[in-house]
């Protein structure tokens, strides 16, 4: 190709790319925050030596590292790389993946899948990473925020190791700031009590703190040096308020659902003002009131949940300052709504049965007999269809006969579980005289 037409490129591009780009760590070794996982006997670390790599669930917040310690996991095994985002693919890309990884392990290399936010894929497209994780065709590493015990399929978390990955603390974040210092070759022009302020701005995310430095030398002047307040000003960025070991952070949302749970409105809104006035991201309030809504409330008012949603998408749609009123509005809802934790030990319960008794079949009777063979086996036999029935009630069992019938759910006499008691009681009574009993 004639050099006349080749594309320019300018000899400072590399100060053109994003601080956080530039400061990527090039080894494990230099991995920040993450020690019990990289540092010299970290377990990305002996698993490295000892030649020999697991599929991998990365469980932590944003801005930990995930990604990062993907690629590099990758680098020093020497497996090929691949990167998709749950968010943006389907059963399409990871077929294309999956023979792409196929292909190479024909030619002896292995490959190494990173799937960011993989709690994002349903129940069918996780699966389909099962053939391809036990023949050795993939290492899959998936990256997530949620708790993977909830998200992910049991069967992919069996074959999977989980790592945990921690917030930054407030060492590993000044670490950050002094090699962004050193990458730039000067100080930031800030005092003592701002550098805290920016540590915890940044609120335990490494991404964020190296975004927020770069906005802090873009927009500072010269000779200029910002305290705290200056810089929340030009970063435009509250500061959370809480002590350095975040323990504030986690007493203020305790109170806050106890408050809610011991229906108090005013003390709930005290905390919920707090923590806004704390500088807490108010989509996790938001989350928080939907877990109070399922485990404190429940059935004894189906609403709490509807509300406490609407809430928080009514943030997310609004923004602050006009979102926090829903937020607000919901936290008073929750704490003046009758109170239940029937259907929260109910699941626990019913938990705890399937692990017991997970291998157990359901009774014949209530399984469909879509062929001969399977008719011939019973499958279906004895089934009644419940419409048919009066009062639209059979009274058939369910549970596989080797367990006989359980008891998990038991509505307390509140709210609108009063009513749904009334119901089950009903029901009990005719299963007894249709079942003789």
């Amino acid at each position: 190709m004639n050099d006349l037409f080749a594309p320019h490129v300018p000899e400072d591009i590399e100060n053109k790319r994003p601080l956080a780009d530039r400061l990527r760590p090039k080894t494990l070794g230099e991995v920040t925050g993450q020690p019990h996982l990289t540092g010299p006997d970290g377990a990305l670390t002996r698993m490295i030596a000892s030649g020999s790599l697991g599929s991998m669930i990365f469980w932590g917040p944003p801005g930990t590292g995930k990604t990062t310690v993907a690629r590099l996991l990758s680098g020093e095994a020497d497996l090929a790389f691949e990167q998709i985002s749950a968010i943006f693919s389907g059963v399409a890309d990871l077929k294309k993946v999956f023979e792409s990884a196929r292909a190479r392990r024909m030619n002896g290399r292995q490959t190494l899948l990173f799937v960011d936010e993989i709690h994002r894929f349903n129940r069918a497209q996780q699966d389909s990473f099962l053939p391809v994780m036990e023949d050795g065709t993939i290492i899959l590493v998936g990256a997530t925020t949620e708790n993977p015990s909830f998200e992910l399929n049991a069967a992919l978390l069996s074959r999977a190791r989980v790592l945990t990955f921690r917030s930054h603390d407030a060492e590993s974040l000044a670490e950050l700031m002094r090699r962004a210092e050193e990458a730039e070759g000067r100080a930031l022009p800030l005092d003592d009590a701002a550098r805290e302020t920016l540590v915890m701005m940044a609120d335990g995310d490494g991404r964020a703190i190296l975004t927020l430095a770069e906005e802090v030398w873009r927009s500072a002047r010269a000779d200029e040096r910002l305290d705290p307040q200056s810089l929340m000003n030009i970063v435009q960025r509250r500061a959370p308020i809480y002590d350095k070991g975040q323990d504030g952070h986690y007493n203020l949302i305790s109170a806050l659902h106890k408050s809610v749970r011991g229906s108090d409105p005013d003390a709930a809104l005290y905390y919920l003002a707090r923590m806004f006035d704390a500088g807490e991201d108010p989509l996790f309030l938001g989350r928080r009131l939907v877990r109070m809504a399922s485990e404190d409330i429940g059935l004894a008012d189906p609403q709490a949940l509807v509300i406490a949603n609407a809430a928080k998408d009514a943030y997310d749609y609004l923004g602050s300052p006009e979102g926090e009123l829903a937020l607000a509005e919901a936290c008073v809802y929750l704490a003046t709504a009758p109170k239940s934790n029937g259907v929260y030990t109910a699941f626990k319960a019913a938990m705890r049965a399937a692990k017991e008794h997970g291998s157990l079949l359901p009774p014949k009777h209530i399984l469909n007999a879509p062929t001969k063979l399977m008719k011939s086996e019973g499958y279906g036999d004895g089934y009644r269809y419940d419409h048919d029935e009066p009062d639209a009630f059979s009274g058939q069992d369910y549970f596989p006969t080797e367990m006989g019938r359980q008891k998990f759910y038991q509505p307390p006499e509140r709210g609108f579980e009063r009513e749904i008691n009334k119901r089950l009681q009903w029901w009990e009574k005719l299963r007894r005289e249709r079942n003789g009993g």
